[in-house]
């Protein structure tokens, strides 16, 4: 299937300049839904991952369906200040300024096999500031899987520096 095809791409937004890929497109068509999950079950199924972790927001929708899928629980990443107990937090740097990511402390035991999850990878502040979380509470990341990777923004060389691997469904660049 042509996942490429069933993103909507909205030319400037939310700054000039900026090619926001929207997967609410994707997810509102079944069968391209249904294949991404597929997907990403046939690639991990064997993998004994103990855990999928979803970034805030769109990583929730596609880590939740895929640890139902997996039969294996869900850790939610989310935005300072947003987790009703105690957290572990990671500070990165955006363009223009920084943002906060945090997780529970209890949310990874030592030694648990993670699946971090995001919609999309640009500049991977995110993602990194995510396996930093992990690694702090004692998990191993076993992979970031993400539906679109911006390949011109260079994420992927960020999170390979820090010894991770990287898999997208599908490849943007420039366009």
């Amino acid at each position: 299937m042509d996942i490429k095809s069933v993103i909507r791409t909205i030319p400037n937004w939310p700054k000039h300049g900026v090619m926001f890929r929207d997967i609410t497109t994707l997810l509102k068509d079944a069968k391209a839904f249904n294949y991404v999950i597929n997907e990403f079950y046939e690639r991990y199924k064997n993998d004994k991952i103990d855990s999928v972790a979803g970034i805030e927001s769109r990583g929730f929708i596609i880590g939740g369906a895929l640890a139902h899928k997996l039969n294996v629980g869900f850790i939610p990443i989310r935005k300072a200040g947003k987790l009703p107990s105690k957290t572990e937090r990671e500070e990165y740097e955006l363009e223009y300024g920084s943002a906060i990511v945090e997780i529970h402390k209890d949310a990874v035991e030592s030694g648990m096999k993670i699946l971090l999850v995001d919609d999309l990878i640009a500049t991977a502040g995110t993602l990194a500031a995510s396996i930093n979380l992990i690694e702090k509470l004692g998990g191993k990341v076993v992979e970031c899987a993400v539906i679109i990777e911006l390949q011109d923004l260079h994420g992927r060389n960020k999170i390979e520096k820090k010894g991770h691997k990287l898999f997208s469904l599908v490849k943007f660049e420039g366009d």
